[in-house]
């Protein structure tokens, strides 16, 4: 299984700016993201997300599903520019076949985000991490709320130092943890009166 291992939490705008300041040399990613399901919610049922994203230039489709620890989960890839293309891709990349026949009735676009991501590569011991700072909008329909968020995802070594240097971030920002996906804080935009 590919195994996606991140920390987020919530900030705000100036703490965002600092924070950029204190890494400098991130890269500025535009993204636009759409998330997924059936018609009867058979993915969100299984606690599984799957979304497209514009990249930059870059369009790329993603599965993810529940991991087996509070900062991991599944998580799958492929580069497309239609989801309903990439659900044969992901299903065989994830050993989830399952997939493809709960999609073949069709998918519908639940949510969605916009936001501007700078990232940085930051090696801690024999390990590397992304630092991700996000800001934006996340969507429901017309129902739309800011998002501003730190995340921090493994790219290679020991999940221990990402979490050292992410305690140490968060107590030296004030960063609050931020539990939930962008997908679950905007789906639950559309639950709100």
């Amino acid at each position: 299984m590919a195994t996606e291992f991140e920390i987020k939490y919530r900030t705000s705008e100036d703490t965002l700016r600092a924070i950029a300041a204190a890494f400098p040399g991130g890269m500025q990613i535009p993204m636009t993201t759409t998330y997924y399901d059936t018609g009867d919610l058979a993915l969100s049922r299984r606690r599984w997300t799957l979304r497209h994203r514009q990249e930059g230039q870059s369009q790329i489709c993603t599965l993810k599903t529940p991991g087996d620890g509070n900062f991991s989960r599944g998580e799958w890839e492929c580069a497309c520019d239609d989801i309903r293309k990439a659900v044969p891709i992901l299903a065989a990349a994830s050993g989830l076949p399952e997939l493809n026949d709960l999609t073949k009735t069709g998918l519908t676009a639940v949510c969605g985000a916009r936001f501007l991501r700078i990232a940085v590569a930051i090696p801690i011991g024999q390990s590397t991490a992304e630092l991700a700072l996000d800001q934006g909008i996340l969507i429901h329909g017309d129902k739309t709320c800011p998002l501003c968020e730190c995340e921090i995802e493994l790219k290679s070594g020991d999940p221990q130092d990402i979490l050292a240097f992410s305690q140490s971030l968060a107590e030296k920002y004030r960063l609050m943890p931020e539990e939930r996906s962008k997908f679950a804080r905007a789906k639950a935009l559309g639950q709100e009166e």
